[in-house]
């Protein structure tokens, strides 16, 4: 039968047949369609949205059936209407009615479809069953719903009142809502009930397991209370059960007896708490803590000298001096049987091996090895650990790594201590003051421990790129072992020795597949790295043996012997030229030299001269200091103006502009005091600079050459570069000692006092006869002696 009744959309339920439920509306259009159809014949058709979210739906946004429904009660409230509603029949929306306030529609409805028979009769009585089960379970319903169900009802009746009380998605009703076949909705309710009885089984399972954990709990805890109560009146209190195995480890653990103490008495305290109470389980780390230290525990210390001198050269070449220390600590060792454990700092560019090595002393040495980074580290608790009051708390950076040793000596590297930070949460470099202070180390004070701690009897190894940035207390306190960047020659017999071999493990070869020749490692050194270590150079030698590898794995067989001459097709183009310097003598250009954390470095210094007012410009991100060499520089020669061929007011009519290439990286120091004088010399005299000398040296306002460092560094940068002669002061004649032979052997090196002298030298051409003769007479040159390799 059609008729034209109000339509009143539901976001997220649905009103079954055969079901009574109170709904609450507060929509204009839904308070407008309930009022209206209330005063007539009280026939409603609810309808479910698709979309829940929408506030204004429209008739495409409708399922097409929903159910027809009677208003048998109502109940006005502020803005909305409750409204009690028996669903009558489904019927299926037809076609909509204009209508101005809310939806009207032409509806039919529709009749359910089945068949009585035993199967309808059977899925109904197991449905009733399976209720009943899932009540039992825990489910909740209605009571007067239940009762409905469970009374005498039609298979379609018993359909709805089942569908309304489970539960189900809104789409899951909407699909039950349009199933007419009666039997096909009694065999999807079946599915869905088994479902929800599933669930409703789990819940119960896991409330059961949790309930019986806290039962468990509860029990053990009330027969520990109970065990203590006859422990107590056998009079064994304090060596019962738990505490009994701690009060055997402390004594096991030979701690010092006031630290023995302490560890007692908290045990006491810990047997007297509570269980439950949140600070028993501080207590118990912290008593875990103390008893796992190695407060007696040494490793015996190799005194093989020649062993150990054996175990430093198979792992590193070169670093002679950091061996010979490590040799001279076993030495006295030996003779005296015990020595405090010095404080060592290996201070490098990056990529020489300082921290490589120290895994190597401690091989030597036959110690356990900890290494710990302090790079970014700006909590002083890093080092010295939290207070117990914090929830959380550890012992600190040093007293975790002594306990991973399982040693009280063990050789504990401090890696990167340049790159300690500071903020408001302290400063950790004041923190490693009395770790690395041999007179105070003996009673080291973590904050967590709030015991002394013997660290007298460790090897402390740090690491630094640079020691500016090291508190002056704390590098007072540091023996410092300076790791210069290797040679060309060094790095050969380090890729030849050690890199080949370990790239070739890497990646799954060995000497039967491929192998290098001697010019081909040369030729990477030389033409594809640039530094002062070796780890770029590991890279490309990795990169070479992974191309190696994907041949091998393709099937290729045989030996590859890999020469200079493949190299580029492994690698790509050559990165750099083997020689850095100029192609030609330059007016105005000198070549200086300079310190890195990299190691050393060449550097240009270029001169152009322009019409103006006397100013100086300069430019290429120098420093302060590095400006004022300028300035003196400038200074220097307005006061030798004569002596140099210029008249007395030359500065006077033009600008000087200095620059140093690579504007991007910062420079800074007053080694290029000499370097900056001579390009400008060359640029007011028109005479070009010699291509092949290299030099550094502060200058002064009269002209001395002052003294610098890092002479090691740039004398290997000059000879990586090609420079042929290096112009040192005087003073520094001493540092050639540090100097690797093959070096020598290939530079010239000139030692000056004056501005002068450099001139004379660095010049190609010569300013004026008497200041030739005055040079040579003042000039010191260095004579290259013939390499042995022995």
């Amino acid at each position: 039968m059609e008729r034209i009744v109000a339509i009143i959309p539901i976001r997220d339920g649905i009103i079954f047949p055969n079901t009574d439920s109170v709904l609450t509306f507060g929509r204009p259009k839904s308070l407008a369609a309930l009022e209206s159809s209330y005063v007539n014949e009280r026939i409603v058709v609810f309808v479910l949205q698709k979309n829940s979210r929408l506030n204004e739906p429209t008739n495409n946004d409708l399922y097409e059936i929903g159910t027809l429904a009677r208003i048998e009660r109502m109940i006005r409230t502020d803005g909305e209407i409750n409204a009690q509603v028996r669903g009558i029949s489904r019927v299926k929306i037809l076609s909509y009615e204009p209508h101005d306030n809310f939806l009207l529609a032409r509806v039919e409805e529709i009749p359910d479809e089945y068949i009585a028979s035993p199967e309808i009769e059977a899925l109904c009585n197991h449905l009733t069953h399976e209720f009943r089960r899932a009540m039992n379970l825990g489910k909740s319903a209605d009571f007067l719903l239940f009762m409905n169900i469970m009374s005498e009802n039609s298979p379609s009746e018993l359909a709805d009142l089942l569908s309304s009380a489970l539960e189900l998605k809104p789409q899951e009703r909407q699909e039950l809502l349009e199933m007419t076949d009666v039997k096909q909705r009694l065999q999807r309710l079946t599915d869905l009930l088994a479902k929800e009885i599933k669930v409703l089984e789990l819940e119960r399972r896991i409330a059961s397991k949790t309930q019986q954990q806290f039962e468990k709990g509860a029990r053990e805890a009330m027969l520990k209370e109970r065990l203590k109560v006859i422990e107590k009146e056998l009079g064994n209190d304090d060596e019962a059960g738990e505490m009994r195995e701690l009060m055997l480890k402390i004594k096991e653990a030979k701690m010092p007896k006031d630290v023995e103490e302490k560890a007692k008495k908290e045990v006491r305290k810990l047997n007297a708490m509570n269980q439950f109470n949140p600070e028993a389980g501080y207590i118990r780390n912290y008593v875990e803590w103390l008893i796992s230290l190695p407060w007696s525990i040494e490793t015996s210390s190799n005194d093989d000298i020649k062993k150990a001198e054996k175990i430093l050269n198979e792992d590193h070449y070169g670093l002679d001096k950091a061996k010979e220390r490590i040799v001279e600590y076993l030495a006295v060792h030996k003779l005296t049987g015990k020595t405090r454990g010095p404080i060592l700092c290996f201070s490098g560019p990056p990529g020489v091996g300082k921290t490589s090595i120290g895994r190597s002393i401690a091989r030597a040495l036959g110690r356990k090895f900890v290494r710990v980074s302090l790079g970014g580290i700006r909590d002083e608790a890093e080092i010295r650990g939290h207070r117990r009051t914090y929830v959380g708390a550890l012992p600190g950076r040093i007293i975790q790594g002594i306990k991973d040793a399982g040693s009280k000596n063990p050789v504990f590297m401090l890696d990167e201590i340049d790159k300690v930070g500071a903020d408001f949460r302290g400063d950790p470099s004041s923190a490693l003051l009395e770790a690395l202070d041999p007179e105070q180390n003996s009673e080291f004070s973590d904050h967590y421990l709030e015991v002394p701690f013997d660290l007298s009897n460790v090897m402390f190894i740090t690491t630094a790129n640079v020691l500016d940035t090291i508190p002056p207390a704390l590098r007072d306190r540091l023996e410092i072992i300076n790791f210069a960047g290797y040679t060309h020659d060094e790095k050969y017999k380090i890729a030849k020795d050690f890199l080949v071999k370990k790239q070739m493990e890497m990646n799954g070869l060995d000497s039967k597949k491929v192998s290098f020749s001697d010019d081909a490692l040369k030729f990477i050194i030389h033409h594809y790295t640039r530094e002062a270590g070796v780890r770029n150079l590991e890279r490309r030698i990795a990169g070479v043996l992974r191309k190696i590898a994907k041949q091998v794995a393709e099937g290729k067989t045989g030996k590859i012997v890999i020469t200079s001459k493949q190299i580029p097709t492994y690698l790509g183009p050559i990165k750099f030229s083997a020689n850095l310097i100029e192609k030609k003598n330059e007016v105005g250009m000198s070549t200086g030299l300079a310190w890195t954390e990299a190691g050393g470095e060449i550097l240009f210094i270029e001169v152009a001269l322009m019409a103006g007012k006397g100013s100086m410009i300069l430019t290429g991100q120098l420093g302060d200091v590095m400006k004022e060499s300028a300035t003196a520089a400038m200074s220097y020669i307005r006061t030798r103006a004569k002596a140099l061929g210029l008249s007395e007011n030359f500065y006077q009519k033009i600008d000087v502009h200095v620059h140093v290439p690579e504007g991007a990286v910062p420079k800074d120091g007053p080694s290029a005091g000499l370097a900056i004088t001579t390009a400008i010399v060359s640029a007011l005299t028109k005479i070009p600079v010699n291509r092949k000398v290299a030099m550094t040296g502060e200058v002064t306002l009269r002209g001395r050459a002052l003294e610098i460092g890092g002479v090691k560094e740039k004398v290997i940068a000059a000879h990586r570069a090609g420079i042929k002669t290096i112009i040192l002061p005087k003073d520094n004649q001493k540092d050639l000692e540090e100097i690797p032979a093959e070096v020598k052997r290939d530079i010239e090196f000139k030692f000056v006092s004056h501005m002068d002298e450099v001139l004379a030298i660095a010049l190609a051409k010569p300013l004026k006869p008497k200041l030739e003769e005055r040079v040579s007479s003042r000039s010191v040159a260095y004579t290259p002696q013939p390499y042995k390799a022995d």
